[in-house]
């Protein structure tokens, strides 16, 4: 009998000791993050500065796969459906979590039940940016410009949902103008028909645009956030420009399929949130013109929760439809 009460003692200290080991374990293997569009785009640069730290301080690589499409949904449902060990992460934002269920009648992926929020990582903003060609040079002037020529003009989205598709679609029924869409697979594909005036506007991210309006190959009208940012300051807000209220930025997090184990998530949000508070990491993030967040599962989890309804009433009132 004491036998066996000393190997029952035994198995449960064994027992006890397995989360431990877990933990300090994890990752002993190439962890891949998952971002839903092309390289150079704000999500995937965002990706990359944190795979670089945590490959750093784990010692195990952290590779950034890039796999576009569907506004971000064929990334996000890889996620989804992957094992739930910590090694198939998602650089997800509110294209697919919280807009495109406004979008699609179904999903192959549920924003709330597949995954296991870690911690928003950014949010950004949008640029509305002409060719130097196309002859304005406000907010205003390319108003009056597509009124004068309805359903001549095209802007470039970088899919279907997302912010910048929005965005446009936003200023469309704000503006009461027919401009028609064109869309694209992520930021950096449609930036050559942009750069050409193939196409005659678009709403593209910050990162990628601004660098362009210095050179004087694109012309930066207006930012879609509330507030002016500081890698352009001198650029006004879509609301200074006339339309008041409007926003459309996106912002993104990491993010793991459901059932992943507590111990690993708590590892990954502590060294997500430390990192993107080390003042070289922020310089990166300034000089994108990203603004680093690193919240709690809890406070990413209730964004979501209260942004969805809130963009399906944009989406509504705009009359945005799949295939706009």
């Amino acid at each position: 009998m004491k036998l066996a009460a000393n190997l029952f003692a035994a198995l449960l200290v064994l027992l006890a000791a397995q989360p431990a080991s877990a933990q300090s374990s994890y990752p002993n293997r190439p962890v891949k993050i998952l971002v839903g569009f092309t390289p150079g785009t704000a999500p995937d640069l965002a990706a990359r500065i944190l795979a670089d730290r945590f490959s750093e301080v784990w010692g195990t690589p952290f590779v950034v796969e890039n796999i576009p499409g569907a506004g971000s949904n064929i990334a996000t449902e890889r996620v989804a459906k992957a094992a739930a060990d910590g090694y198939t992460l998602l650089m997800g934002g509110n294209p697919a979590l919280v807009i495109n269920p406004s979008l699609y009648e179904t999903l192959p992926f549920d924003p709330l039940k597949d995954f296991e929020p870690i911690s928003q990582v950014f949010i950004a903003a949008n640029v509305l940016a002409v060719p130097p060609d196309l002859p304005v040079k406000t907010v205003a002037e390319l108003v009056a410009l597509a009124k004068a020529e309805p359903g001549k003009l095209s802007y470039g989205h970088a899919g279907v949902g997302t912010s910048q598709h929005l965005g446009a679609e936003l200023f469309k029924y704000m503006a009461h103008v027919d401009i028609a869409p064109v869309p694209y697979r992520g930021t950096t594909a449609l930036m050559p028909d942009l750069l050409a005036n193939r196409i005659n506007m678009s709403f593209a991210n910050i990162v990628n645009v601004v660098p362009l309006a210095r050179e004087g190959k694109l012309r930066a009208l207006a930012i879609t956030s509330i507030k002016r940012s500081a890698l352009a300051p001198d650029l006004p807000t879509m609301a200074e420009s006339g339309f008041p209220g409007f926003e459309a930025v996106p912002w993104f997090g990491l993010l793991a399929p459901t059932g992943t184990p507590k111990d690993v998530l708590d590892k990954l949000h502590g060294e997500t949130v430390k990192a993107l508070a080390m003042p070289e990491v922020r310089k990166k993030f300034d000089e994108l013109g990203l603004e680093p967040v690193g919240n709690t599962p809890a406070e990413f989890t209730a964004i979501i929760k209260k942004e969805t309804p809130e963009w399906a009433k944009v989406i509504k009132d705009a009359g945005i439809k799949l295939g706009n």
